[in-house]
């Protein structure tokens, strides 16, 4: 896993974007204005931040030392993922896919409409 792979995954889904609110050293993924992912642009220990499960949040923290509480976050919501090589690509990226789905899931009704008509015109 890469932070070029990263954002290319985050950016496949429909509904998201990328945006640098907290300055030009963190990259934020939103899908309808709603965050699923961090991550910081200029970190020697890159990492990202994304949204879990509470319950399987503390399970992958005890299953995997390169899970953290999230970094800066709620801590029982986000965790933080360090790319150490450590951890497949394909579960990470699975993470990755869970979050944006925790956020969806999170939405208004009115916004996961517009979310799947999103959906709908990418599949054309």
């Amino acid at each position: 896993m890469n932070q070029e792979l990263l954002r290319d995954y985050c950016l496949s889904f429909p509904g998201v974007t990328e945006e640098l609110p907290f300055g030009p050293d963190i990259l934020v993924f939103k899908v309808m204005g709603k965050m699923f992912l961090l991550t910081g642009l200029d970190e020697i220990d890159v990492s990202y931040n994304i949204k879990c499960d509470p319950e399987l949040a503390v399970d992958l923290r005890a299953q995997y030392p390169a899970v953290q509480p999230g970094y800066h976050m709620n801590k029982k919501h986000w965790n933080t993922v360090h790319i150490d090589g450590s951890i497949p690509t394909d579960i990470q990226l699975r993470w990755v896919k869970d979050s944006y789905d925790l956020v969806v899931k999170s939405l208004t009704k009115a916004l996961q409409q517009e979310l799947n008509l999103l959906g709908k015109e990418g599949e054309n």
